[in-house]
């Protein structure tokens, strides 16, 4: 994949020493409030491996978010082919995030989230991104809103993944941008 640049980003596949922040973020209580599940490095490191592969045959994915001035790792966004969610075709292109908490509130995944939408529609002639998150989870919804995405509260579903131990975490929200949409 060829790094996406914003103002402030570095929108690059993973490399080896971003396998610490990876685990961070996939492993902390605050990022993953809204996460059935907590993973060890292990499955961290196998996670970051795997994606980090599918960036390298599409071009594309949930990839790391560098800080330009510092090179520090925040987290990831990215576009990802949906499988497995009731209310629309797999392979569905969505949109999604994960940033450490030490980088919450400087508009870091909403920057990142507007390079990848763009690229969406405009690199991959994308004509539908869709995202979703749980309904409590007020953070991701203010990205999604902040990017231009429009709530489908027609379309909002029982996550099929989230097991019956966590009901708390399976109502899911979901909001779409059409290519031809206003972008703020």
């Amino acid at each position: 994949m060829k790094p996406l640049r914003t103002e402030r980003l570095i929108l690059r596949n993973w490399q080896d020493r971003d396998r610490a922040l990876f685990h961070l973020i996939n492993s902390d209580d605050r990022v993953m409030e809204f996460f059935p599940m907590r993973r060890d490095r292990e499955q961290s490191d196998e996670m970051m491996d795997r994606l980090a592969n599918q960036i390298e045959a599409r071009g594309f994915g949930l990839a790391a978010v560098e800080i330009a001035d510092t090179g520090d790792v925040a987290g990831f966004t990215g576009l990802n082919p949906t499988t497995g969610v009731p209310v629309f075709e797999d392979g569905t292109v969505e949109i999604g995030w994960r940033i450490a908490p030490e980088f919450w509130g400087k508009g870091i995944a909403s920057e990142a989230a507007r390079a990848w939408r763009d690229f969406g529609f405009h690199g991959l002639d994308l004509e539908r991104i869709v995202s979703f998150a749980v309904a409590d989870n007020h953070r991701s919804i203010s990205v999604m809103r902040r990017i231009g995405m429009a709530a489908r509260p027609d379309l909002d579903f029982d996550h099929p993944a989230v097991p019956d131990t966590h009901p708390h975490l399976k109502r899911h929200v979901l909001y779409e941008m059409f290519a031809g949409d206003p972008r703020p």
